[in-house]
């Protein structure tokens, strides 16, 4: 419903509020088949990750059904191509890696291990920390060679695609794990990237992963991609309903958006509030800014 208010307050944005609402029927669909996995966490183990600066999930601890995996990877890259957001040559070669053998494993499991490593500084982390009792079987790890594909691409695909089943790892650990102190710029769950924000009532900021959509408290000031926290090298945009913030960084020019709860009229509705804020994407890079 507000997707679709969105598009009907902003014609403009009519394609990609289209794509936005076929891409999230989607992840609903495969996310309600998906079971809730238990995940047990040593106390220890996480006090020492956690000291560490070091995110939880470890990718050979998710439950992973290389079924749906495939089905969903196929079906991100059939709606982007029907919305115009991925070429066709793209689209083949990703067709490709999800039809053939074991081609699409090892690269999911190489996509998930090179953010989550950049996380933790490229430190090892310890293991029997978490234990996923699985409902489908693992990722086979096999080293196999993908048809060519545009990197960008396929990280756009990956993204999308393995939403469903990282959130449903995030909805375990969260409910067995205290993340009020974790205080690092990327996910404390998968290691992902921020891709967008909430200011809440109480003026606090709070980063949400764009891989798992885990949620941790962050400074309101400081830039979650360089770590620059000089107020006078932060530059910030309001939208003209106050609804939303962008934080721009003048170190490394990157962006950041976020919700602005403190007089809201609803929570965040993470899906709605990325196509909501399309128009200040296109103002932080026309200031020469990038997300």
């Amino acid at each position: 419903m507000e997707l679709r208010q969105v598009k009907a307050d902003h014609p403009e944005l009519g394609e990609a509020v289209d794509l936005q609402i076929d891409l999230l029927m989607l992840q609903r669909r495969v996310h309600a088949r998906l079971s809730l996995p238990w995940m047990e966490v040593d106390p220890e183990w996480l006090r020492r990750e956690h000291a560490g600066g070091r995110p939880f999930l470890r990718f050979d601890e998710i439950p992973l059904d290389w079924t749906e995996v495939r089905l969903m990877f196929r079906q991100t890259a059939d709606i982007l191509l029907r919305h115009q957001a991925l070429e066709a040559r793209d689209h083949e070669a990703l067709q490709h890696l999800a039809r053939t053998g074991n081609l699409l494993e090892p690269l999911v499991a190489r996509w998930y291990k090179a953010r989550a490593d950049a996380g933790r500084g490229g430190e090892g982390a310890e293991p029997g920390g978490i234990t996923a009792t699985p409902t489908s079987p693992t990722a086979e790890t096999a080293a196999a060679e993908a048809a060519p594909v545009n990197a960008d691409a396929l990280d756009q695909v990956l993204t999308l695609a393995m939403r469903p089943f990282l959130e449903r790892c995030a909805e375990s650990i969260q409910q067995r794990i205290d993340l009020s102190t974790w205080h690092e710029p990327y996910c404390p769950l998968c290691g992902g990237e921020a891709e967008f924000a909430v200011i809440t009532p109480s003026a606090e900021r709070r980063l949400i992963c764009g891989r798992c959509t885990a949620c941790w408290l962050f400074d309101s000031i400081t830039c979650p991609f360089c770590r620059n926290a000089d107020r006078h090298r932060i530059t910030s945009f309001t939208s003209r309903d106050g609804q939303y913030r962008l934080y721009a960084c003048d170190v490394c020019c990157r962006y950041l958006k976020a919700y602005d709860g403190r007089a809201a009229r609803r929570p965040l509705l993470l899906a709605a509030d990325v196509i909501a804020t399309l128009p200040l994407d296109a103002a932080a890079m026309q200031k020469g800014y990038r997300a």
